[in-house]
């Protein structure tokens, strides 16, 4: 492997190192979270790349961290992706007007994020409330059978 070259993980390897099964990477790139290997002729191995293996864990994390579905993971997935080209397009030195349609599509991408996340933020404070409501009412019937 010569200096420039990247390493290739195998998918156990890749599994092991996130702490997710083979499976979930299979179906990852299946219904396209993960992209398909270019070039790999069916049925041979495929090695994931640093930056496969760093997207992965990104989706996990936000999967967890956000408890998102299927459907709205793929969604994130895409929007990220969307802005990444974006922000690409922007380094690259474009003209202010480049510039300027270029906040343009962000903007949405972005507020389209935001709206999840603060979704899940409510959905998450509800909880809260329902569990300090219920610690609340158990400490009261604690304190009452102490009484006793």
């Amino acid at each position: 492997m010569s200096a420039t070259a990247e390493r290739g993980y195998r998918i156990g390897e890749v599994a092991e190192q996130l702490g997710i099964t083979t499976r979930t990477i299979r179906y990852y790139e299946e219904v396209g979270l993960l992209g398909r290997a270019p070039g790999r002729e069916k049925g041979e191995h495929r090695l994931y790349s640093e930056g496969d293996v760093t997207r992965l864990r990104e989706l996990i994390r936000l999967r967890d961290l956000l408890g998102l579905s299927l459907e709205e993971l793929l969604d994130l997935a895409e929007t990220q992706e969307a802005r990444a080209e974006l922000r690409d397009r922007w380094e690259s030195g474009p003209s202010d007007a480049e510039r300027l349609r270029i906040a343009e599509r962000a903007i949405p991408l972005v507020e389209r994020q935001l709206a999840l996340v603060r979704s899940r933020q409510e959905r998450l404070e509800e909880f809260a409330q329902q569990l300090a409501e219920k610690l609340k009412s158990l400490e009261a019937h604690r304190r009452k059978l102490r009484r006793r």
